[in-house]
């Protein structure tokens, strides 16, 4: 039975000062993906493909992992990695499919994530007697490939000044609702917003009759998640979104995973059971710090009772755009907010 909730000892949950579990240890992915271009050289990624199930398949490049979906209609994308890397992605997925790009959905506004929406866009559909019929109900009908994204994405990206994006990049069409969806491809395929988790403008992406769900960055493998609190994230956020993914995915009964298969938004292809297994440390480290808030301890001291410590061999860092410090000072802070 699915639990909304880890289901934990009182002490798991507030013991801080434990040493770290032997079966925590270190994973070659424990490293954060670096966010910063100019860290990167972008001459020597290589692009892996790997087919999941159904439609669908994955792309690990440079930036976010890509999401594919290919079929009789054309191809559509869910995210689209760094702008350096945009004709080796698109190579890419020409090994998949040879047809136009109709749709881009981007789960959220960093630039590892839709750098290389321009690029792609215009490997879509350029015959306009054809787009509607081939792109499926509702889609492309000026033969043009449809950007799809919240539209907290497109606010963000449209603003003056270092957070503003070129108009290329741009979603031109969006939602403001719970959700919204695409038919393409003989595939039901649900957009679902994610508020105030890692950004404002999170979606997951389901991919119903292939059974994937895309994550975006409110699921990584490699990393504690990153809550961008600058752009509206916040850590009970993404607690309600990894539970939400659970919500959705059904594991193969007789081992309890395999199923529906996930891909994070950055690392290894998952099931439901590595997202539970994130979702009961997240849930663990937000209610050890909320305790301590609680017994009016301040940041330091905090920071010195080391909350994460048993989980810090697997996910924790001291450099890089986001450290463990940087994390619990940002689950400090939001859950110190006056409500």
């Amino acid at each position: 039975m699915k639990m909304r909730i880890a289901t934990l000892a009182v002490s798991a949950v507030l013991a801080c000062g434990v040493a770290p579990d032997v079966s925590g240890q270190a994973r070659p992915n424990a490293a954060p993906p670096a966010q910063n271009p100019g860290q990167q050289n972008f001459d020597n990624v290589q692009m892996q493909v790997l087919h999941v199930q159904g439609n669908v398949y994955m792309i690990v490049g440079a930036g976010g992992n890509t999401t594919v979906q290919a079929g009789d209609g054309g191809v559509l994308v869910v995210d689209t990695q760094y702008p350096q890397v945009s004709a080796k992605l698109l190579a890419a997925i020409r090994t998949i499919s040879p047809k136009p790009i109709h749709y881009i959905i981007n789960t959220h506004m960093h630039d590892d994530h839709i750098g290389g929406n321009e690029f792609l866009a215009k490997a879509g559909p350029t015959r306009p007697d054809r787009a509607p019929i081939e792109a499926g109900l509702g889609g492309n009908v000026g033969a043009q490939t449809t950007i799809i994204a919240h539209e907290n994405v497109l606010n963000r990206m449209v603003v003056n000044g270092p957070e503003g994006k070129a108009p290329g990049l741009w979603p031109n069409e969006t939602y403001f609702e719970d959700q919204t969806e695409v038919f393409f491809n003989g595939e039901a395929i649900q957009i679902l917003h994610q508020p105030a988790a890692h950004t404002d403008g999170d979606s997951i992406v389901f991919f119903r009759r292939s059974d994937v769900i895309a994550t975006g960055d409110v699921f990584t493998t490699t990393m504690y998640p990153f809550i961008d609190s600058a752009r509206g994230g916040t850590i009970n956020g993404i607690v309600d979104a990894l539970n939400r993914i659970i919500d959705i995915a059904i594991p193969d009964h007789k081992v309890q995973e395999g199923g529906t298969m996930i891909i994070p938004g950055h690392g290894r292809l998952c099931d439901e059971q590595d997202v539970i297994e994130y979702r009961d440390m997240v849930t663990i480290i937000r209610d050890r710090i909320q305790y301590m808030i609680k017994k009016g301890m301040t940041l330091d001291q905090v920071k010195a009772a080391k909350p994460t410590l048993d989980f810090d061999p697997r996910y924790g860092t001291d450099s890089g755009f986001w450290t463990t410090s940087m994390f619990i000072e940002t689950i400090y802070r939001d859950l110190s907010k006056k409500k």
